[in-house]
């Protein structure tokens, strides 16, 4: 019976989403964040091809400076989505994810398949395993910087393993 309610407050969360408010049209990743299963993943994707896109066009400095005002921009939109949807951090938010593996991009060693590939798996693991103190934050943090912050800080995870990969190959 939990699992039933569970689904019908999921769906009934979602039918709040309106892709024609551009505030909601972001915060789910230009609608990826509404494919099921796994919205964080199908996000993370269209980030992740985003970000490549605008690598091979924008100065690092830049696209540094895009991800800084993407980041304090997302504090807003996923707070404001999450008010509307009325459930903190629902999986169809995906900006999170999208600013973050732009970080993760912006941090790899060279801009390639393999890399590309290496940046999303490892971003997607720290953010689904969300070791500490990832959970931690995950767990107090209730507003749209919380949404965000958690997010950053797997981004992180992976840059930092990303690195030590670089270092050692």
């Amino acid at each position: 019976m939990a699992s039933t309610t569970s689904a019908k407050n999921n769906h009934d969360a979602l039918k709040k989403i309106h892709l024609t408010n551009p505030i909601h049209f972001l915060a789910v990743g230009f609608g990826s964040g509404l494919i099921s299963p796994a919205p964080g993943t199908w996000g993370t994707l269209a980030g992740l091809i985003v970000g490549a896109i605008l690598l091979q066009w924008c100065p690092l400095p830049y696209f540094l400076l895009l991800i800084m005002v993407a980041f304090l921009l997302g504090c807003y939109l996923c707070a404001k989505t999450a008010k509307d949807m009325q459930v903190h951090d629902h999986g169809a938010i995906v900006w999170d994810e999208i600013v973050a593996i732009w970080l993760v991009l912006a941090a790899l060693p060279e801009l390639s398949l393999i890399w590309y590939i290496v940046a999303f798996v490892l971003f997607r693991l720290f953010d689904i395993l969300k070791p500490m103190p990832i959970r931690y934050f995950d767990r107090k943090l209730h507003t749209g910087f919380g949404i965000m912050f958690d997010d950053l800080l797997a981004a992180l995870y992976a840059i930092l393993v990303i690195t030590l990969c670089h270092w050692f190959i």
